[in-house]
């Protein structure tokens, strides 16, 4: 007991806590009360839950390419659309990188609806060699 309250040692151990804590922050406030998934995640929820892929992302980048069977709703129209969306499936908010997302889930969320943002958007399905198509 008294090797791990030495003065080194003890400051080692504090630096491993605030680092184990900051570590977790991110992850902890990224997606706003909505679960951060990632690729694999998301399409397992596709796959088994139905869930509805809710792109907000403005239209030219949307038409650039998408996630397919993605719905398009920009940033700007969610609030009026969202009674568009399916409430007894789960949604899952996808944007560019997975930032404005956090604030989209945030508002499905307070209208009722399960979210999940896509950690890392459109970005991250690219890098993970997932497919992307132009069709409406």
């Amino acid at each position: 007991m008294d090797f791990l309250l030495s003065n080194n040692n003890v400051f080692i151990l504090a630096v491993a806590v605030v680092s184990g804590i900051m570590l977790m922050f991110p992850k902890l406030g990224k997606a706003g009360g909505s679960a951060a998934v990632g690729t694999l995640e998301a399409t397992q929820l596709v796959n088994q839950r139905h869930a509805v892929l809710v792109d907000i992302r403005p239209e030219d980048a949307f038409a650039a390419g998408h996630i397919a069977q993605s719905r398009h709703i920009p940033l700007a129209e969610l609030e009026q659309k969202a009674t568009s969306l399916p409430k007894d499936k789960p949604l899952i908010v996808v944007c560019e990188t997975g930032r404005s997302a956090v604030a989209a889930a945030r508002k499905l969320r307070a209208l009722g609806h399960e979210t999940f943002v896509l950690d890392g958007g459109v970005r991250a399905w690219t890098q993970a060699s997932m497919p992307l198509t132009k069709k409406k």
